[in-house]
């Protein structure tokens, strides 16, 4: 018999919060109604490819960082653009991304002179690819400086003329939209300075932005052209703030990872728990051991308090997480036994949100770190 965990990956709930984040995307005045690149990278944030494809058929466009997912995401049968958010790396990719006919990030002259070389070598050979130009506005990973990029766009446009790019479009990434809107401001006034008189489409706002719509209504748009939002983790139904619950944004979780109880025991008072002795009891208690530990993708740094669901009655970890197994506090649930279905996070358990606060992490971590040994099942 298998043991007894597994990550529930709901369907229905990643369309549920893609129609959550579209029905709230009205056209700001004068302006047509956003387009949604639906985030799939990291396979999905841990929930599978297949299964995202299914879930976002909503969407406009699909955008990741793996190539052999993008080719997936088209033998799928998907139709619609793919972005891909890092670009490419080498030379020989180019070929693969005019094969599917991919849309590829920009950020660095690297890249710029490997698609001008592309189109130099074999000109009018290949279908044009459609690109957005990164600009660096304040993250500091990805993107032209603001002073270089009206000269890198020029090329794209120029390359554009000679059929080696089609579509040609701006994009940035914005590092606090869930936390400090006056540095997300800042990088906004800078892009919008970059690319003043630049034609083209744009993409710049991921969840927490595009979860404010003051934000994304904020950014210029030439008339005529498209803005695309990017956003990623609320379609899992995760909050991107720290302030906000997925719940008070009317998302749902799409993963639930559950276990069950395989041990109960009473122990006395004084007595400790798991490795490093990290819980002692303070009175005689029951202690449920779980089949869940942090090589089934659980934080190792969830410690004493972290939040738990056992026979839908909420409670709590205690001790130390090991590899296979961790422990959990029965005194609210004097009924459990061996067998016991206990939720670690999503559906009818705590949010993953919560479980990585009380991680010292977020919960795009847990989604993303999920064992391949948890077997998943679709609902």
């Amino acid at each position: 018999m298998p043991r007894p965990i597994s990550a529930t990956v709901s369907v229905s709930s990643l369309s549920h919060n893609l129609h959550t984040v579209i029905r709230q995307l009205g056209p700001a005045a004068g302006q047509r109604a956003p387009s949604v690149w639906a985030v799939i990278k990291a396979n999905a944030y841990g929930h599978g490819i297949d299964n995202a494809v299914r879930g976002f058929q909503q969407a406009q466009g699909l955008a990741m960082l793996d190539l052999d997912e993008a080719v997936r995401c088209r033998e799928l049968g998907w139709d619609k653009p793919i972005l891909l958010l890092e670009g490419f790396f080498q030379p020989g990719d180019i070929a693969v991304l005019q094969e599917y006919r991919l849309t590829t990030a920009v950020h660095c002259q690297e890249q710029l002179d490997m698609l001008l070389a592309a189109g130099a070598a074999r000109p009018g050979a290949a279908r044009p690819l459609d690109a957005f130009i990164k600009l660096n506005t304040g993250m500091n990973r990805l993107g032209f400086a603001a002073e270089d990029y009206p000269g890198a766009y020029r090329q794209a446009l120029a390359a554009q003329e000679r059929g080696i790019l089609g579509a040609v479009g701006k994009m940035t990434h914005f590092a606090r939209a869930d936390d400090d809107p006056i540095v997300t401001r800042q990088q906004l006034d800078i892009f919008h300075q970059a690319t003043q008189g630049l034609p083209g489409k744009v993409s710049v706002c991921n969840s927490a932005a595009t979860l404010t719509q003051g934000l994304w209504a904020g950014v210029s748009v030439p008339q005529g052209q498209e803005q695309w939002l990017r956003p990623g983790i609320c379609l899992y139904g995760a909050s991107p703030f720290a302030d906000r619950t997925a719940e008070q944004l009317g998302l749902l979780p799409a993963m639930t990872l559950a276990a069950e109880l395989i041990s109960v025991r009473r122990i006395a008072g004084g007595a400790a728990v798991g490795y490093g002795h990290s819980f002692v009891s303070s009175e005689p208690m029951r202690v449920g051991i779980v089949a869940c530990g942090y090589a089934d993708g659980y934080p190792r740094h969830a410690g004493t308090g972290t939040p738990i669901v056992v026979d839908g009655v909420r409670t709590r970890v205690l001790g130390r997480v090991s590899m296979d197994m961790l422990a959990v506090d029965l005194t609210p649930v004097p009924r459990a036994r061996v067998g016991s279905r206990v939720v670690l996070w999503g559906q009818g358990g705590p949010s993953v949100d919560e479980v990585a606060l009380a991680a010292g992490t977020i919960g795009y971590e847990l989604l993303c770190a999920l064992a391949p040994r948890v077997p998943k099942i679709i609902a």
